[in-house]
């Protein structure tokens, strides 16, 4: 099974891909709004206010949680609302829902947007734009495969497998034979490449040579200007993680400002920050915000696949002048070595 996924929208929002859209209808707008809300600031919303900001757009978002970037290490996030939210003209409402979004006329009327209190529920404020993307996640395209004839139970539509990607019939229950199920219809990490790995690995074990995803390795990115990415797990994770496995966390930051290319590509903002164990070395995340942080990521997540200490990797020689030295410098930091 690899049916998918689709957006997700949310009670009160009516879409009629105009004028109020998801994903899908923001990639065929036929105009450039003047001013467009975009509901949730995760890497979708963030990867469509970059878009609409270089066509000239107005930006607001509309985030339900306290925070913007709610998915983001909270150090990048903080990096990334200074480098990618204030200098352009996007501003936010955080801490409330969108409870009724009506679409609107292009060039003739406006959409307009009810905004609630998170915790209370009260209206706190009616807004107009000229257009609303809904960019609050995405749902499990499950509803027509007939689950229920076999007695497979799904958790909010997504398919529960074991780490070997064979369908269980409901949550902790038994295997279902001959079924497996990969990409976002299972939940387990909701990416393209992640869906392609757990698809080999059930290949894999189809035919007889046992194979996991370790999910914790793979990396994501958010195509914004400059990019995010990720491996792993983020600070507060590893913080709790440590405290509840009795290791201590280590961290270490190499900076885009001083790498030669970045400098010279005139895009100095960014850092890498690399978490590990101090006691074995063991890289448990890398964060980056940056140039090509989408491309620097691998050699981080294939590190942590391998089982690569942060000092085995320190030892190795990264060309110059490339950005990979970014991260030569934060792991050097990490084993109290200096590339300069």
């Amino acid at each position: 099974l690899a049916p998918g996924s689709v957006p997700f929208v949310p009670p009160g929002v009516e879409c009629d891909e105009k004028t109020v859209f998801t994903s899908d209808g923001g990639l065929k707008l036929e105009f450039v709004p003047e001013y467009v809300a975009i509901v949730g600031s995760g890497y979708i919303g963030l990867e469509f206010s970059d878009v609409y900001t270089a066509l000239g757009s107005e930006v607001t978002f509309i985030e339900a949680l306290p925070d913007l970037m709610p998915g983001f290490d909270r150090e990048i996030a903080k990096l990334a609302e200074r480098i990618l939210i204030k200098p352009r003209p996007i501003d936010y409402r955080l801490g409330v829902f969108a409870s009724k979004v009506t679409p609107g006329i292009p060039g003739v009327k406006p959409v307009t947007i009810e905004m609630i209190d998170a915790n209370t529920k009260e209206h706190v404020e009616t807004i107009e734009v000229d257009a609303c993307m809904v960019a609050t996640g995405r749902s499990p395209a499950t509803m027509d495969l007939g689950l229920e004839n076999m007695d497979i139970e799904t958790v909010r539509g997504f398919v529960q497998t074991n780490d070997q990607m064979q369908v269980l019939d409901g949550p902790d229950g038994k295997v279902v034979d001959g079924l497996w199920c990969i990409g976002d219809a299972n939940g387990k990490y909701m990416l393209a490449h992640a869906a392609s790995a757990q698809g080999i690995s059930a290949v894999e074990n189809m035919v007889g040579r046992e194979h996991t995803v370790n999910h914790e390795h793979v990396p994501a990115a958010c195509f914004t200007h400059p990019e995010v990415a990720f491996v792993g797990l983020n600070e507060a994770q590893a913080q709790e993680r440590a405290e509840a496995e009795g290791w201590t966390l280590g961290k270490s930051v190499g900076h885009f400002r001083a790498n030669s290319k970045a400098l010279a590509e005139n895009e100095a903002d960014g850092v890498a920050k690399v978490l590990f164990k101090t006691e074995t070395e063991e890289i448990v995340g890398v964060h980056i915000i940056g140039l090509h942080a989408a491309d620097l990521i691998q050699e981080c997540a294939n590190a942590m696949a391998a089982g690569t200490t942060v000092r085995e990797i320190a030892m190795m020689v990264h060309t110059h002048p490339t950005l990979s030295e970014v991260l030569d410098s934060a792991f050097k930091g990490a084993v109290g070595m200096a590339a300069h």
